[in-house]
């Protein structure tokens, strides 16, 4: 098992809860806290590259994930984002010539902040999971399950994601 590459990008994932005002912001992403609280053996090389909302999320800033994810030396990638435009990002991704590379787009409806009842630490496992065993491609991971990036979309009545054949 080689070294997986894992960028942060913000989206609900890494989102705090200010108690006063009831807001949610950025702060620090949770990742290394996760990994340490999975007890994850796994060789990672976590960079966060930005923290946003995916709706504020720009051509340029989905270019920046796309150099990345390309001088990256490892061939299995997980990124978290806000599950609003992954799959606008899995197509950059996907269009982007990224050869041998299995990338896996991932993030949570409720953030980690708010303890057990986030679905985050529950899909960064998955996908972790799925970038070691999958084919090189791009997906989206949520729920336990892996989609193509092509072949899914977000449910916004439900808040799960479905595939679309």
């Amino acid at each position: 098992m080689g070294l997986i590459q894992v960028f942060v990008t913000g989206g609900t994932f890494d989102k705090e809860y200010n108690f006063i005002n009831g807001e949610l912001y950025f702060k620090n992403t949770h990742l290394n806290q996760m990994f340490e609280t999975g007890r994850c053996t796994l060789e990672l090389d976590t960079k966060t590259l930005m923290m946003i909302d995916s709706l504020e999320m720009t051509d340029e800033d989905r270019q920046i994930i796309l150099h990345n994810c390309k001088k990256s030396k490892a061939k299995d990638i997980v990124i978290t984002h806000g599950t609003d435009t992954m799959v606008t990002t899995g197509k950059v991704l996907a269009e982007g010539n990224l050869k041998d590379k299995t990338i896996i787009l991932t993030g949570a409806m409720i953030p980690h902040a708010f303890g057990s009842s986030s679905d985050g630490f529950f899909n960064l496992g998955a996908s972790l999971a799925f970038a070691q065993t999958l084919e090189p491609g791009v997906y989206i991971s949520m729920n336990g399950r892996y989609f193509d990036w092509d072949k899914v979309q977000k449910n916004r009545k439900t808040g799960y994601f479905e595939s679309l054949v």
